[in-house]
């Protein structure tokens, strides 16, 4: 298909209203896609301790569905999932683009700090690869709640010593911009909405845990279709009853996202909508506390 302004405006609208933005944005996000669809805003995309779930997520995206984001926006420089290449090939192509350097570095996954040999890619492990990547960076974006905060690699015992890359990077003394996207997953629309940003505003506007305001400035509580029932002091006490479940061990009264009005696999549905409660995925201190209800299989035994 072929690319005009008018496709670049038009998708640049659906990315708006997704969004929350003013139509005021329309020219400015038309640019950032035409950026990044003719390779001017390239990306290197890297991955340490993880289940891929936030590349998952990313291509389950709609409004432009995963074919058209990956063929026409993302002018990816490399991608341990969706790369076809191979041993020196997939080597030798990250290594060009560390050399050439510009690009936005995006990272998926936890950084082993103290057992390095347990992530590595061809002959060196993740964390020198991170660092020397994020040297060459115009900025770094740490897609989902490992890459962010450490999240389940980071669980105790944590014997690899995982941490998140502010953490790795702290470490090292390397300073480089910085933007959390925690999520497990992280949504597809707080991928590519932050990705646009930082091409044509800039670094958005981020709170104390480096994550964008746009996204996680309020508790998801406030903002659940089952606040009137936790007033009302309605409550579930067992799955399929009907009530708020607070009692249930729903941690949406601490967690900070906008899952509960963005929804997601194309806004069908979400945690809650579902009858599950939320487990908080998106707090920075998910899966770090070993009394937290997905560690217990019984009364006496952990993990």
């Amino acid at each position: 298909m072929k690319m005009t302004r008018r496709t670049f405006l038009k998708d640049a609208g659906i990315f708006v209203a997704a969004l929350g933005l003013e139509p005021v944005w329309l020219p400015k996000m038309a640019d950032a896609l035409e950026e990044m669809a003719y390779g001017r805003a390239p990306i290197l995309w890297l991955q340490g301790l993880s289940c891929s779930g936030c590349s998952v997520s990313l291509l389950n995206s709609e409004s432009p569905g995963p074919a058209d984001l990956i063929t026409r926006y993302l002018s990816l420089y490399f991608h341990q999932t969706l790369s076809a290449a191979t041993g020196p090939t997939a080597k030798d192509a990250v290594e060009r683009a560390i050399a050439k350097g510009g690009y936005i570095l995006v990272v998926e996954g936890a950084v082993p700090l103290t057992l390095r040999e347990a992530c590595k890619f061809a002959d060196e492990n993740f964390a020198d690869q991170l660092l020397r990547a994020a040297r060459s960076a115009q900025a770094v974006v740490s897609t989902g709640t490992c890459a962010a905060f450490g999240g389940i690699p980071a669980a105790p015992p944590n014997l690899t010593g995982a941490a998140g890359v502010d953490a790795a990077l702290k470490q090292a003394g390397l300073r480089r911009p910085l933007i959390n996207l925690p999520g497990c997953p992280a949504h597809p629309a707080w991928i590519v909405g932050t990705l646009m940003q930082v091409l044509k505003v800039g670094m958005p506007d981020l709170d104390a845990h480096l994550r964008p305001k746009i996204f996680y400035d309020h508790l998801l509580h406030e903002q659940c279709p089952l606040f009137a029932l936790y007033q009302k002091k309605h409550f579930a006490e067992n799955l399929g009853e009907e009530g708020c479940l607070f009692k249930m061990g729903c941690q949406g009264v601490i967690t900070q996202a906008d899952c509960s009005l963005r929804g997601w696999n194309g806004g069908v549905s979400w945690c809650i909508r579902g009858r599950s409660n939320c487990i908080g995925c998106a707090r920075p201190e998910f899966a770090l506390d070993p009394r937290f209800a997905f560690f217990r299989l019984n009364e006496e035994n952990l993990f």
